[in-house]
């Protein structure tokens, strides 16, 4: 992966990794077009990227997020976060082979589309404005429509998550800032899990094992993380690319997530809709005139 490549990955990750119109999708699309090969190390960096923009949130609400008084907030983070986990590993094999679907995610973009063209009209009296009255079931209930977009790549993290919290009567902003927050544990999560699987994965290349010759061999903790496997996957370009990347996502994503509060408080979600619909559909013409492989 090149520097430009990179830089370029960063800005379409930091741009969408908040709004309601799947980061992940974005990232699927932009890297053949850029001409990026799915290595262990690419699909590390897209989640390395993701949680460099996730970070953002902790700079921007760093009053809130960072207040040890209220233990009951990072309580309900973590009531929030089981069922990623928990169905996230369960599921592994189902959520790898959707990621490698690119005709399933355009078609999740342009259906996740259509509901936010009406979601605005389905939540009509939302009254709780605060987190702290978002009680502990709210908080599990928001966390289940999150394992939506693990399922569903394309549907978004932020989309689903932010549904989940208008469903439990949160206003639109609370939903979005509560998404927020959610991310940085769920990210955090992903980003160790990426990293083993990164090292796992290299190793097996390295090695000339197959994945399915692997599930018959047992391979050592030791042997994975040891010095010669992380050198060759950390090498001198991908540190740069994975510095570079994670400044430039972290930066633009600053200024999304502004926007998008900013946006919701005049607005509704219905533009990020009309823009899945026109995306999906721009996706699945680059994949049928085979643009896009």
């Amino acid at each position: 992966m090149s520097i430009i490549q990179a830089i370029i990955l960063s800005i379409v990750e930091g741009i969408t990794e908040f709004l309601p119109i799947s980061s992940t999708a974005h990232l699927k699309f932009t890297n053949p077009l850029l001409g990026v090969t799915e290595t262990p190390f690419s699909n590390m960096f897209e989640v390395v990227i993701q949680l460099a923009a996730i970070l953002s949130v902790v700079v921007v609400y760093w009053k809130r997020f960072i207040n040890f008084k209220h233990i009951s907030f990072y309580l309900k983070l973590v009531v929030a976060v089981i069922p990623a986990l928990v169905f996230g590993a369960l599921l592994k094999k189902h959520i790898d082979a959707s990621l490698s679907n690119l005709t399933f995610i355009a078609c999740v973009m342009l259906g996740g589309g259509i509901i936010l063209l009406f979601i605005d009209s389905f939540f009509k009296t939302n009254n709780i404005n605060e987190e702290e009255k978002i009680s502990y079931p709210k908080a599990l209930v928001i966390g289940f429509f999150q394992v939506l977009s693990i399922l569903l790549p394309g549907l978004s993290r932020s989309a689903a998550t932010i549904i989940g919290g208008m469903s439990q009567k949160l206003t639109r902003n609370l939903a979005a800032e509560f998404s927020f927050f959610l991310a940085v544990p769920t990210m955090l999560a992903a980003s160790i899990k990426s990293f083993w699987d990164a090292c796992r994965e290299n190793y097996l290349l390295q090695h000339g094992i197959t994945k399915e010759q692997a599930e018959g061999v047992h391979i050592k903790f030791g042997e994975i993380l040891n010095g010669e496997n992380l050198h060759t996957l950390f090498n001198h370009d991908n540190l740069i690319a994975i510095i570079i990347g994670g400044v430039v996502s972290f930066v633009v994503a600053l200024i999304a997530v502004k926007f998008l509060i900013s946006y919701l408080q005049k607005h509704g979600f219905k533009a990020f809709g009309w823009y899945r619909i026109g995306l999906g559909a721009l996706m699945l013409v680059l994949i049928f005139t085979k643009v896009v492989a």
